[in-house]
C-alpha cells in the first residue's frame, strides 16, 4: 500500500507538490502547474491555505521506512 509523504528530493518549498507526484506517479512540475493555476482562479488566498494544511498533516517519511 502507498503512502503520502512529504518529498525530500524533489521540494521547491515545503515537498508537498512533489510528495503528491510522486505518490500518484506524476510529474510533480504538473502538480506545481495546477497548483498555480488553482491559485489564479481562487485568487490565491484559499489554495494557500489549502497548501499550509497539507504541509501540517503530511507526514514526512521516516529513514527506516
Amino acid at each position: 500500500m502507498k503512502k503520502l509523504y512529504l518529498s525530500e528530493l524533489d521540494k521547491k518549498i515545503f515537498g508537498v507538490c512533489g510528495g503528491l507526484g510522486e505518490y500518484f506517479d506524476v510529474d510533480p512540475t504538473v502538480i506545481r502547474l495546477l497548483t498555480v493555476v488553482v491559485c489564479l482562479i481562487t485568487m490565491i488566498l484559499p489554495c494557500v491555505i489549502a497548501y499550509l494544511i497539507a504541509w501540517l498533516i503530511i507526514p514526512q517519511r521516516q529513514e527506516n521506512q
